[in-house]
């Protein structure tokens, strides 16, 4: 195995721009940023738009569940796994509003591993979506 290989996810949401799903160097994996987008589709979980593409309404305990859910198919098709990860760096653009209800889900899925972590807010993210993850994990 190459000590700098680019790795592809062939379940996770295809990437907006020119980046990897994750670049393992070494025993490292570092993920690009994740969101809540799904694989093929246009639709995005939890977020409902007008026809402008604006933000009408959004749902960051689904959309939490989405990202978590692309984070360990691009941890699996990587070679790692969800107890692999050792650091995550977590963007929201509400903080105020959406920090307790993503604090709860995160807690409930990181239970048995608990890795460093990081929440920021943010004004905006390259789609309309309200939480994207940045993640290192073994492998």
């Amino acid at each position: 195995m190459k000590s700098r290989e680019i790795i592809h996810s062939s379940k996770a949401p295809e990437p907006v721009g020119l980046y990897p799903h994750a670049r393992r160097v070494g025993n490292l994996l570092f993920l690009s940023g994740v969101g809540p987008r799904e694989r093929g589709m246009k639709k995005i979980p939890g977020v409902e738009l007008d026809a402008a593409g604006n933000i009408i309404s959004y749902d960051i305990e689904e959309q939490c569940h989405s990202v978590f859910k692309n984070v360990k198919a691009i941890l699996e098709d990587a070679g790692s796994g969800w107890e692999k990860i050792v650091d995550v760096t977590v963007f929201l653009t509400n903080m105020k509003d959406d920090f307790a209800t993503y604090n709860r889900i995160y807690a409930e899925y990181f239970k048995e591993n608990q890795p460093c972590r990081t929440t920021v807010e943010v004004n905006a993210l390259p789609t309309p979506i309200a939480i994207e993850l940045k993640v290192i994990a073994t492998i």
